[in-house]
């Protein structure tokens, strides 16, 4: 059976995440809400607002496996990790790289409270300020300490500095194509300010970009572009160089 994502159908956001794996790894899948023929935003709602529903998802992203039901952006990718071949088999590697998706998964927090630092509840506008603050910070001491980190990460990696772990593209690798295409997208001109000083995770997106089942995807109606409804947006009052 192909594999269920249930997910927002206009952002690319967290979602995205799983979508880059499935499609690398080949998988059939149903992308419900965007089925909207088939009313598939209700099924994702009837799946999250279900009290009775065993092993009940908080919020998308959730994955359908079979019998399993999987929720938490993490959870399903080191769940396809496992089963598709897109994390390392031993013990120690695949813990590093759920250890490196959870740092991730932090770092899109803060990119998130960029723009909505007070409340996910109010619009942009009812927090401008704020959120020029928030900003402020976040370009300046806590964009450049985590992507100095995953570029120290891919500098010490003993098997070559092409992948966050181990010798192979993992999950990992997928989220960080992501996550560097919406800083681009959202901070051109801090990301142009910080390219020197990590070529490596610049030379990891356009090897991930390149690879002919995500160079097929991002060619194709599947794919969601960045807009101003998901994690990452573009306000050119916000970013600074």
């Amino acid at each position: 059976m192909p594999y269920e994502l249930y997910y927002w159908p206009s952002i690319p956001g967290r979602g995205e995440l799983i979508r880059l794996a499935l499609e690398e790894c080949g998988a059939e899948y149903v992308d419900v809400a965007r089925a909207s023929e088939q009313g598939g935003m209700e099924a994702m709602m009837r799946l999250i607002g279900d009290p009775t529903t065993a092993h009940r998802p908080f919020a998308p992203p959730v994955l359908r496996a079979d019998r399993l039901l999987i929720a938490q952006t993490a959870n399903i990718l080191r769940y396809l990790g496992a089963r598709h071949g897109l994390a390392p088999r031993e013990e120690a590697g695949e813990l590093w790289t759920q250890q490196l998706q959870l740092t991730l998964a932090d770092l899109l927090a803060e990119v998130h409270d960029t723009h909505h630092p007070i409340a996910s509840g109010l619009y942009y506008e009812d927090q401008k300020s704020e959120a020029r603050r928030r900003t402020g910070d976040f370009l300046a001491s806590r964009l450049p300490k985590y992507l100095t980190y995953f570029e120290s990460v891919l500098e010490r990696n003993p098997d070559g500095d092409r992948h966050l772990s181990g010798g192979s593209l993992t999950y990992a690798d997928l989220s960080m194509f992501q996550t560097i295409a919406g800083l681009r997208y959202a901070f051109p001109q801090a990301m142009q300010g910080l390219a020197a000083r990590i070529p490596r995770l610049l030379a990891l997106h356009d090897l991930v970009r390149e690879r002919p089942r995500i160079a097929a995807y991002l060619g194709s109606p599947r794919w969601l572009p960045f807009n101003e409804q998901g994690i990452f947006r573009h306000y050119p009052e916000l970013d600074k160089s």
